[in-house]
């Protein structure tokens, strides 16, 4: 599949998928940029991309990010819409310092992973009951 992508500081490389093997590709942190304990900040990726209708982009935290940086996503993942691709529309990696120093994340260091995921949209159909019996609420699965 090719998919159209942006570069918006060219001296940075494409992302790549780091094996054989993976399944998401790495985004680059485009400037240098300092996390204070508790905050949150956005930390542009350095592209945009299109992603293919019938998809989306998830955004990831690398494995390592927590471990080595003292960082996660704030939100957990992230979604890429396919019609967030305009001149304006880099990538953001949402992250969140969970340490108590301030933690520095250099320019061109690997921050995240994005994965392209088929999605589908449905059309809702009302209805007044429900026809399955319930599983018993939340954490019901956790007998």
């Amino acid at each position: 599949m090719n998919v159209k992508i942006k570069r918006v500081d060219k001296s940075l490389p494409l992302p790549k998928y780091e094996t054989e093997g993976s399944v998401g590709f790495d985004l680059l942190c485009r400037e240098s940029a300092e996390v204070a304990p508790g905050e949150i900040v956005l930390i542009p990726a350095n592209v945009i991309v299109e992603t293919p209708p019938g998809y989306m982009l998830m955004l990831c935290m690398r494995s390592s990010t927590p471990r080595k940086f003292g960082l996660m996503m704030a939100q957990s993942v992230g979604i890429i819409d396919n019609d967030y691709c305009g001149e304006e529309d880099e990538i953001k990696v949402q992250t969140y310092n969970f340490t108590d120093e301030t933690v520095t994340i250099e320019r061109g260091s690997r921050i995240a992973q994005a994965i392209f995921v088929r999605v589908a949209t449905v059309e809702w159909q009302e209805v007044e009951e429900m026809t399955e019996s319930s599983r018993g609420g939340f954490g019901s699965t956790d007998r």
